[in-house]
């Protein structure tokens, strides 16, 4: 559960000194050697294109958390394509993930604009948490090593760069999802063993399946590359399986009593 919110500012970056800030903390999160960092220029210029680079500021006005997205057509309908999102470590839990992208959301609205996208990785807990539970985005694509390299990330460093394709229709006011069902949190986990850990097995053709994640994929890999690399190759061969056969991604749960967490996938006509 998140705690209370916190007092912070949340606007548009507004200055070269807010801009490198912005690269500051992008190095922090993904590895001083991380390649795909958006310079202070591109910050700037996006900016003037519809684009958006928000930060959140503590009282002393530090930058502790930020947004980066941009504006362009996809199948000749104006879209934002949200790009990257940070919080520092020591603020994350606290909501300042969600608000960012409601911020975010609000900046797009007013160009007029309805539709967003991004990506995320599908093993990453927190991100399913914010972006499914949280925002009620949906889950329209599996995409594998969707970028071509993670050379200089400590963050993504070991896995490859897999990564869910995300959709969030900005004209619904109403945010998350409900909770699972029983019927939901008791449907057959169809990639892990009774003790959580990923196995090979039979795909069924069930009307809800629940897919595993670990709770924390870095601290697993960080403990054992080659589980994170299992958990990796596990989940790819079924969420490929799944959404090839029409199956929603319909929500995401953490069974605290277990400290386990999954995916719930929904067959194509099930109510």
């Amino acid at each position: 559960m998140e705690s209370a919110k916190p007092d912070i500012t949340i606007r548009q970056l507004s200055n070269h000194d807010e801009y490198l800030q912005c690269l500051r903390l992008q190095h922090e999160t993904w590895g001083r050697n991380f390649t795909e960092v958006v310079s202070p220029a591109i910050q700037m210029v996006s900016q003037k294109l519809g684009g958006v680079t928000a930060g959140a500021f503590d009282q002393s006005g530090k930058l502790i958390g930020f947004v980066f997205g941009m504006t362009g057509l996809k199948d000749g309908e104006p879209v934002h394509w949200s790009d990257m999102l940070a919080v520092k470590p020591e603020w994350q839990g606290k909501g300042i993930g969600r608000r960012l992208k409601l911020f975010q959301r609000d900046e797009v609205r007013k160009l007029g604009i309805y539709v967003m996208y991004w990506t995320y990785d599908p093993l990453e807990a927190g991100n399913a948490h914010l972006n499914i539970k949280c925002l009620g985005a949906r889950i329209v694509e599996y995409v594998v090593n969707m970028y071509t390299t993670n050379e200089g990330s400590t963050l993504h460093a070991g896995l490859g760069m897999d990564r869910f394709i995300v959709q969030w229709d900005l004209r619904e006011d109403r945010l998350g999802r409900d909770l699972p069902s029983p019927d939901e949190m008791s449907a057959p986990i169809i990639n892990t063993d009774k003790h959580g850990q990923p196995v090979e097995s039979d795909f069924l053709d069930r009307p809800v399946v629940r897919v595993e994640i670990p709770v924390n994929i870095q601290i697993t890999k960080t403990e054992s590359s080659e589980t994170g690399l299992k958990w990796r190759l596990n989940t790819r061969r079924v969420f490929q399986h799944y959404l090839a056969h029409n199956y929603s991604i319909d929500n995401f749960c953490r069974d605290n009593s277990l400290n386990r967490c999954f995916y719930i996938l929904i067959k194509p006509g099930n109510p």
